[in-house]
């Protein structure tokens, strides 16, 4: 993708024209000038282009004539969640990051890769579907289909639009269905698979994965969910608190269709009609320290519970995100039904779930 923005600076405009040409309708419409050396030197716009031949340019002059070369661009040491944020509040689509020569080491396309959060991603697959048989009878609860896609290809979508593009997927029932799945990139990320020597829990196949940096960050998350959860502000929430984990939460209420009493011993205190109830319920996503990951024994089961109830006997500091929007835990045919029908009047109304 990143070659159709690229243009040395000694072509012609006209060569820009064309390249600017076929950009129309599917790209962000700017150029970017390199010199011989491989250096981004400027950008182009087709507006440039424009001004350039009213002031009596010609379309065989080049590009290094009409260029913008005070451009705006971040240095691969500064490219972070705020610094792509600022960007993305001033209306820049394209921003070029480089190195400490100017080369260009990645091209960010805000429209789909709208933050760069410093986490690696653990999506968990091995589960068989049981409540959702016969669907998943032959095929593995992550790859049936919503709205044309795979389950978890829309969580993969998330992903990289948040800028993570290490991703492992756990695989164990049906697993060379997932694996074959991910032979080629999705999303521009070449996912990797573990396969679970045995049934591991919700969160014990995250004991597999070798060579975790201690001082880093996971985001683990189930991968038959469908939603809109915001990645960004989850992270930003989760730096501001300290924390060492953090679970996204979605509300629960339960309406009690009886007067409920409070009582002290045997005397009633008060009565309440008819109440409602609310609670903050696990969307099975988190945010973990991987130096809680690396403790996790290979031998042993571990549930998310498990992980957390240990984190909270250490004293370590757990938090919460709310989640807005979007959330279905897709582990029954209502729920699978829901999914199939929101995904369908979304393709109705031009807009997509990532």
């Amino acid at each position: 993708m990143t070659e159709q923005y690229l243009i040395s600076q000694s072509a012609a405009l006209f060569t820009a024209l064309e390249r600017l040409n076929n950009l129309s309708g599917s790209g962000v419409m700017t150029l970017l000038a390199t010199d011989s050396t491989g250096r981004v030197t400027g950008t182009l716009t087709d507006g440039d282009i424009r001004r350039a031949l009213l002031r009596g340019e010609s379309l065989q002059s080049p590009v290094s004539e009409v260029m913008h070369r005070n451009f705006k661009r971040l240095s691969a040491g500064e490219a972070d969640v705020e610094a792509v944020r600022r960007f993305r509040q001033e209306g820049i689509e394209l921003i070029p990051i480089v190195d400490s020569e100017g080369r260009l080491v990645r091209l960010l396309d805000t429209r789909t890769t709208r933050t760069l959060l410093p986490l690696s991603a653990l999506l968990m697959a091995g589960g068989r579907g049981e409540r959702l048989r016969p669907l998943t009878l032959n095929t593995p609860k992550p790859l049936l289909k919503v709205g044309g896609r795979a389950i978890i290809d829309y969580n993969i979508s998330k992903l990289a639009a948040a800028g993570i593009d290490d991703v492992t997927v756990t695989v164990n029932y049906l697993g060379e269905q997932i694996e074959e799945h991910f032979r080629e990139p999705v999303e521009g990320i070449q996912v990797k698979t573990v396969r679970e020597p045995m049934a591991m829990g919700t969160i014990g196949s995250a004991s597999l994965i070798e060579g975790r940096d201690p001082e880093g960050w996971t985001l683990v998350m189930n991968s038959d969910l469908l939603t809109s959860i915001d990645l960004e502000e989850m992270w930003l929430r989760h730096r501001e608190e300290g924390a060492d984990i953090t679970i996204a939460a979605v509300p629960y209420n339960v309406s009690v269709p009886y007067a409920v009493l409070t009582t002290e011993g045997q005397r009633v205190t008060s009565l309440r009609e008819k109440p409602s109830l609310s609670f903050w319920t696990n969307a099975g996503i988190y945010i973990i320290s991987n130096r809680l990951l690396n403790g996790l024994d290979k031998e042993r089961r571990t549930d998310a519970t498990d992980l957390i109830d240990t984190a909270l006997e250490e004293g370590r500091k757990v938090v919460y995100f709310p989640l807005k929007g979007t959330w279905i835990d897709i582990g029954n045919p209502v729920d699978y039904r829901h999914a199939c029908d929101l995904m369908s009047l979304k393709a109705e109304s031009g807009k997509d779930e990532k």
